[in-house]
């Protein structure tokens, strides 16, 4: 009866690790995103989204270049929502990805096009030579070696 028992535990021991592994990657880590803490320097200024001005629409401003009217309150990271600022991308990134694909698949299709529809084969075959490509009627492998440097009159003056 001990046997038995031991005999599950050693089978149990042996499939337990197996069966964690799998287990722990089962499923996607859940990502925690940290909230930013209010600042306490602002105190009363209004909490503005972070929006680029490069999202707003080109006219009906005060100030044109910057597109933002007299007395408009400023986000606290102007700089970086600024018109100056980075560019915000006019295409969504997936929508550029599939784009970019479908051009490099596009140029990879014309290759091959050019290469196996256009190209003609070659009219004959490359040639053969017996008995290992005429090295014995060629001199021989030891005859076609470099030769060592042989002192010269020059050398020896």
């Amino acid at each position: 009866m001990q046997t038995a028992a031991l005999a599950a535990r050693r089978v149990a021991g042996r499939r337990t690790p197996a069966i964690a592994r799998l287990q722990a990657r089962s499923y996607a880590t859940p990502v925690s995103y940290a909230k930013e803490d209010e600042d306490p320097q602002l105190a009363d200024y209004p909490r503005l989204s972070a929006v680029s001005k490069q999202t707003r629409p080109a006219r009906g401003w005060e100030d044109m270049q910057m597109r933002r009217n007299f007395g408009e309150p400023l986000h606290e990271k102007e700089e970086a929502l600024s018109m100056w600022g980075p560019d915000t991308p006019v295409v969504p990134p997936a929508t550029a990805l599939r784009q970019f694909s479908i051009a490099v698949l596009g140029f990879v299709t014309f290759g091959f096009i050019v290469k196996f529809a256009l190209v003609p084969d070659r009219p004959s075959i490359a040639r053969e030579y017996p008995f290992d490509g005429l090295v014995k009627e060629f001199g021989g492998v030891e005859e076609n070696k470099a030769r060592p440097d042989q002192a010269t009159e020059v050398d020896e003056e």
